[in-house]
């Protein structure tokens, strides 16, 4: 069975029209992640059964196919968490269209 790729699929999304909001930031501090990349991080943990922050944190830092799929972008379990909690309705979407690709 071919399984589709997370990061091809995420970037033809349009994630607006699902209803993915960005975060905005005030002057000081880091700039947010793209939630692009925190989606291409969700689809891989959905794929390949890892549900935890902390456990797809640590895939991040480990795992070569993610170091690519993120540009060697490591958000912390803390903003992996906030993307699910802040996005439940987009995400329903997302995989919506995920599981009829």
């Amino acid at each position: 069975m071919i399984r589709p790729v997370p990061g091809c699929f995420a970037e033809k999304l349009d994630l607006s029209k699902l209803g993915f909001k960005a975060k905005t930031i005030q002057q000081e501090g880091r700039p947010s992640f793209d939630p692009r990349i925190l989606l291409k991080i969700y689809l891989y943990g959905y794929q390949n059964g890892i549900r935890s922050s902390r456990r797809l944190e640590k895939e991040c830092k480990r795992n070569t196919e993610m170091q690519w799929l993120c540009g060697r972008l490591v958000p912390n379990y803390h903003t992996i968490a906030d993307f699910r909690k802040d996005n439940p309705v987009a995400l329903k979407n997302m995989f919506k269209l995920f599981v009829a690709f």
